[in-house]
């Protein structure tokens, strides 16, 4: 038996190709646990099924384990495949959906029954998770069962030497879903190259299509047009957050983005993510539109994925387009034909829908590359359901996750389920989507909830939606233990080591909100060892949105009321009044909770360099200060470490260097090599102290590539062992992984 990614990838076919070159007899069978296989022959010939078994498997399937074993012989006529089979509640695992195949791009073109057709696919490519109902993953328990096969696709289907043998999405012109193009609500045209021509017009015109794709619709306008992206901002209500843009090409790419050989591996990758790219400083004309990225030297890419995005490429003047979730602010991405319709129809130029359900919706997945590895940012299409191999027992426990960018997680066996991206559940929509994702993978998987993990904050939707879940063991997991643990579970770690969380916020057992956590933990338990030092968070969650707020809350710290002398134009331009009512906020203790979060730091900085006073999309300061980061410069601030990491010195010589004029470039940099050097230090303090030297990165301020970077090299160049996130997020997105495992370690040890 194979156990592992082994169905919807065209397993099946290949086993019987092998099979049949070395001369084999027998049967494969896709089962709902795994794919088993009987083959009976001479020995030698068996042995080089197996070599070929390993060493040819199809590029998306993926072999976690091998059993074979001798069985009583018996006499097969042929070797032929079986039937699915449901054998318990044990599963095998779901293909992530594939991005269309050259292969099938070649079909595409040749005259026949898939002469542009939209939705062509093999067993090599094409839609997998996002059309599943059930397992085994067979047409039947997927949204094409209701399209039946005509005469030619039947064929095909049942040829076991076809690409198309056993390809359960398997369609043509002649049977299979299609789109239909609308304008202002009317059907205008079902044929494609109608659709097509009238959507590239649209676009080269400067207008805004709705298209339905793959786990959603999405939105795209010219990516060079500055008057389109600037409608499609206001359509979406997102001032200021950067836009994802797909590419004709990868040549074209290339002209407007810096490209490494692992970026390009990425985005040429079956999975087709969002890439996180630094843009070139000189392209080519036409620039892309100013108003893209929000002036940001990261630029977020992507590659054809579709068949209908090489159909539109075909007649696009353009070289690129915004591609972005067809929603509107804060929303899940729009899977319903007639909400579209609804919704969209008077804010768009065209609507192209097509007539396939969306069983399970997925937004587009986002890495970026750090350290020479690939790190999901977020993860979703072509990456989601794939699940997380742990060394625990995670049989039956839900873990909920966080409130915002939220997954969730439920375990199988040894297995952890890691949920597509959901978002943030401060949402109604969202959290509804959430409520009905848990239920339909806890069937998909066939989980049977016997324990549940909750983030320790009680007002989180996730955390509400998790107590009350059934009559079952709850465990609460401090969000920052969550984050290491997540870590340890992703690099299979199980024993005490030094953790270092650094994030916005996390609920804090002290009732303070925390962020910058240096721990000693294990999968079980942790102590908070050391932390960057409390500062007011002036007006709640409100000075998260307005970074001046937490200026202002430093400045006081460090400077007492006199700060506002200081002449420098970020407090020079602050509101006199404003500036009066914050300091009494302060000193009153008027609604300043207490916060030990590094992402306020990175904004208190970013409010003081003038790069961000009202944040426009989340993490915007810490994203703008990163932007200005050099690579020459080696110069940091001086801090302090006592019973708190204190960076008092540090203002001040940021003050200090503001009034010199310095450029902000070499503050940001300044900044961010301190901070490198406050980890370190407080790392080798607690190695000092406790005797371990491995160290587990984890939570957003990690998505930093400069920060991560020089985190790892100074802990390694100091002898110590350095884990990070690589396949799972190390933002929120992850939480959920680390409660699980926590919830996992402490049922091992009885104590739930």
């Amino acid at each position: 038996m194979v156990n592992g990614l082994v169905q919807g990838v065209g397993f099946r076919p290949f086993i019987y190709r092998i099979a049949i070159r070395h001369e084999l007899t027998g049967w494969v069978q896709n089962t709902n646990e795994n794919v088993k296989i009987l083959v009976t022959g001479t020995s030698e010939n068996i042995n080089q099924f197996l070599i070929s078994l390993k060493e040819e498997v199809p590029p998306a399937a993926m072999i976690e384990e091998m059993i074979a074993k001798e069985v009583e012989p018996a006499f097969f006529p042929e070797f032929s495949i079986l039937g699915s089979h449901n054998l318990s509640d044990e599963i095998t695992e779901i293909s992530p959906d594939i991005a269309v195949c050259d292969d099938c791009l070649e079909d595409m073109g040749k005259p026949g029954f898939r002469l542009d057709y939209a939705f062509v696919n093999c067993t090599n490519c094409g839609p997998r998770f996002t059309i599943i109902s059930d397992l085994p993953y067979d047409r039947s328990q997927t949204t094409m069962s209701s399209f039946e096969m005509c005469p030619d696709c039947r064929r095909e289907y049942e040829t076991v030497t076809d690409r198309r043998f056993h390809a359960q999405p398997t369609a043509c012109n002649l049977c299979g879903p299609h789109y239909q193009l609308y304008v202002r609500d009317l059907l205008i045209s079902d044929q494609i190259d109608t659709i097509t021509t009238c959507i590239s017009d649209k676009i080269d015109e400067g207008g805004i299509v709705l298209m339905k794709g793959l786990g959603g619709m999405h939105l795209a306008c010219d990516a060079f047009n500055e008057a389109s992206v600037a409608r499609m901002r206001e359509l979406k209500d997102r001032e200021g957050k950067p836009f994802a843009v797909l590419f004709r090409d990868i040549e074209t790419l290339e002209e407007y983005a810096e490209l490494s050989e692992i970026e390009k591996q990425s985005l040429l990758s079956w999975r087709r993510p969002i890439v996180l790219l630094n843009k070139k400083k000189k392209t080519p004309s036409p620039e892309l539109a100013q108003n893209l990225n929000a002036g940001l030297n990261l630029i977020g890419v992507m590659l054809p994925y579709l068949p209908i995005h090489h159909l539109l490429f075909r007649k696009l003047k353009t070289q690129a387009i915004v591609l972005t979730s067809g929603n509107f602010s804060s929303e899940p991405i729009l899977i319903e034909n007639q909400v579209a319709l609804k919704d969209f129809s008077p804010l768009v130029d065209a609507i192209v829908l097509h007539n396939r359900d969306i069983f399970n919706r997925t937004d587009d997945s986002v890495v970026r590359v750090i350290g020479e590895k690939e790190r999901v940012f977020r993860r979703s299409r072509g990456y989601a359901p794939a699940p997380v191999r742990t060394a625990l027992n995670t049989e039956g426990i839900v873990a909920f996750g966080a409130e915002l960018t939220n997954c969730f997680c439920s375990g199988k066996g040894h297995k952890a389920f890691l949920s597509q991206h959901i978002g943030d559940l401060q949402n109604i929509e969202t959290a509804l989507f959430y409520e009905s994702t848990i239920a339909r993978l806890l069937k998909l998987f066939r989980i049977r909830p016997s324990l549940l993990a909750v983030d320790m904050h009680p007002s989180y939707v996730s955390t509400r939606t998790g107590s009350e879940s059934g009559d079952f063991p709850l465990v609460r997991v401090q969000h920052h233990h969550a984050h290491i643990a997540s870590c340890m579970a992703e690099n299979r770690l199980d024993e005490k080591v030094i953790g270092i969380a650094l994030d916005g916020t996390g609920y804090g057992p002290d009732g303070n909100i925390w962020g910058s956590e240096f721990l000693i933990c294990d999968l079980n338990e942790f102590t908070r060892e050391l932390h960057f030092e409390y500062i007011p968070l002036p007006g709640g969650d409100l000075a998260v949105e307005e970074p001046w707020r937490m200026a202002i809350s430093y400045l006081y710290k460090v400077f007492g009321r006199e700060f506002t002398e200081i002449d420098i134009p970020a407090i020079k331009r602050m509101d006199s009044e404003k500036t009066g009512l914050i300091i009494q906020m302060i000193e009153k203790k008027i609604n300043c909770p207490l916060t030990s979060g590094a992402g306020r730091l990175f904004d208190c900085v970013a409010s003081l360099l003038d790069l961000v006073q009202v944040a426009s999309f989340q993490a915007e300061g810490p994203m703008r200060l990163e932007s200005l980061v050099i690579e020459n410069c080696q110069e940091s601030y001086e801090f302090t470490i006592e019973t708190a990491l204190n960076f008092d010195l540090m203002i001040r010589g940021i003050i200090e260097d503001l009034k010199q004029n310095l450029e902000n470039t070499i503050i940001a940099t300044k900044f961010h090599n301190t901070i490198i050097q406050a980890a370190w230090c407080a790392a080798e303090i607690l190695r000092k102290k406790q005797g371990i030297s491995k160290v587990v990165l984890s939570g957003g301020v990690f998505q930093n590539k400069y920060l991560l970077e020089g985190v790892i090299n100074l802990l390694e160049k100091n002898k110590f062992e350095v884990f990070s996130h690589a396949a799972i997020p190390a933002n929120d997105g992850g939480i959920a992984l680390g409660q699980l495992a926590v919830a996992s370690k402490r049922r091992e040890l009885k104590c739930v």
